[in-house]
């Protein structure tokens, strides 16, 4: 009896032992999530004042942020990326640097240049951060792998450092490990996420949704009451909730309603006009576009008293393109001189996007432009060929401009050229010019 008493308190002892240490595990785990608000914010989301859970799925749903985060993700991804290097002069030329191999060709062993760029700027939309892991051979930079739901993390010395899951497991990283493009912030570890502060506008954006697909699902019949003078009991009422479900949905809508026993049918009187759904659905699109920073026009929503098409369409996209677009190309390409580029070569070495890209879709833009900078001397033809994917022509590689205005001590000169350019032609066309005159 002795002896099994002691078996049985060993193996006590031991379940003891590894509840503890599990125990500890857990607690260490939760110690270290509860220190970081974000981490929470980030899983769980937060909610808002209209009932609704913001997360970075819910905010997805709406259409309006759906289209801000791609229209924004897409416009910077197709923007050609380059290297250049800085001349003793200043000047800078466009160099082949290893890092073109990565970041403008293939990024990582699953995803284009292209794809990659779009989901950095996406996280950094939706999160206000977005971070890769750094995969190196040596020193060079051989891989970027987008890290979804990584953040930055301080420890109690104050070392930075960035965690994240995979597969259920949590994982830190050194921040020489991660490559991290910081949105707006106010000068701490991350930048500040839209979905996070901006809970209350998509939590109501989300309610007002939510609200007038009910409504339509009833078909645009809002609810009513039922009256009698009698009392029901349990089993009438059960009867009753049973016959009611065959008038509800959409697609009874219009069903004559038969009622017994004395029963009256009350409508109250709400449809969305009185609700106003109309109106906040177009103010929750606006609000969201402010929290993104994309024009409402860019979305195909147009606000009230603005069109679709007209100069103000114009004014508003190039807007877009220098307060929306440009800082965020400048974020990402600080930072991969920051990062990326050698300590040694960040004076004279850097990236940038390729801004003339937006061009492409205005055929006119681009011909005023390519004629501009050709008449005027900035560029060659064969510069300007190239530019339109048109191979080189002989004789094109020369820089010249327009002689409207010139130095009035150059006058004669020019005048000069002239009259020896004529005689050249009267003289080869047999006309004597003296005889001419």
């Amino acid at each position: 009896m002795g002896l099994v008493s002691w078996t049985a308190a060993k193996a006590a002892a031991s379940a003891y032992r590894v509840y503890a240490s599990i125990s500890d595990e857990i607690a260490k785990e939760r110690r270290l999530r509860l220190e970081d608000g974000g981490a929470w914010s980030r899983v769980f989301g937060n909610r808002g004042a209209a009932g609704k859970t913001v997360t970075v799925d819910s905010a997805m749903s709406l259409a309006a942020f759906w289209a801000c985060v791609r229209v924004t993700a897409q416009a910077v991804s197709t923007l050609p990326l380059a290297f250049f290097e800085k001349q003793p002069d200043g000047s800078p030329i466009a160099v082949d640097h290893p890092l073109a191999e990565v970041l403008a060709g293939s990024p990582n062993l699953d995803q284009t240049s292209l794809e990659y760029w779009e989901a950095v700027v996406a996280w950094l939309l939706v999160n206000g951060d977005a971070c890769s892991e750094i995969s190196s051979i040596g020193r060079r930079v051989s891989a970027v792998n987008v890290l979804p739901n990584a953040y930055p993390y301080r420890d109690s010395d104050g070392v930075l450092s960035y965690k994240y899951s995979d597969r259920g497991k949590s994982y830190t990283l050194p921040r020489d490990k991660v490559f991290h493009v910081k949105g707006f912030g106010f000068g701490g570890d991350g930048g500040l996420s839209a979905i996070r502060y901006g809970v209350q506008t998509f939590s109501t954006a989300l309610a007002a949704f939510e609200t007038s697909g009910k409504l339509f699902s009833n078909g645009m019949h809002s609810a009513g009451l039922l009256t009698s003078e009698n009392v029901l009991d349990d089993k009438q009422r059960e009867q009753l909730d049973k016959i009611m479900q065959t008038y509800v949905g959409s697609e009874r809508a219009g069903k004559m309603m038969i009622l017994e026993g004395g029963l009256k049918f009350e409508k109250l009187q709400l449809n969305p006009v009185d609700a106003q759904l109309l109106q906040q659905q177009r103010f929750s699109i606006e609000e969201v576009c402010r929290w993104t920073g994309t024009p409402p026009i860019i979305i195909g929503h147009a606000p009230e008293g603005q069109t679709m098409f007209g100069s103000g369409v114009e004014q508003t996209f190039l807007a877009w393109l220098a307060l929306g677009i440009n800082p965020i190309c400048e974020r990402i390409e600080r930072r991969i001189t920051k990062q990326l580029i050698a300590p040694g070569e960040q004076k004279r070495i850097y990236a940038e996007f390729n801004r003339e890209a937006f061009l492409q879709m205005d055929a006119a833009a681009k011909a005023s432009f390519l004629s501009q900078m050709t008449q005027n001397g900035l560029m060659d033809r064969n510069e300007g060929r190239r530019k339109l994917n048109l191979p080189a022509r002989a004789g094109g590689g020369e820089l010249t401009a327009q002689s409207n205005l010139v130095p009035l001590d150059q006058l004669g000169q020019q005048a000069g050229g002239a009259s020896q350019a004529r005689a050249a032609m009267l003289a080869w066309l047999g006309i004597n010019s003296e005889a001419k005159q």
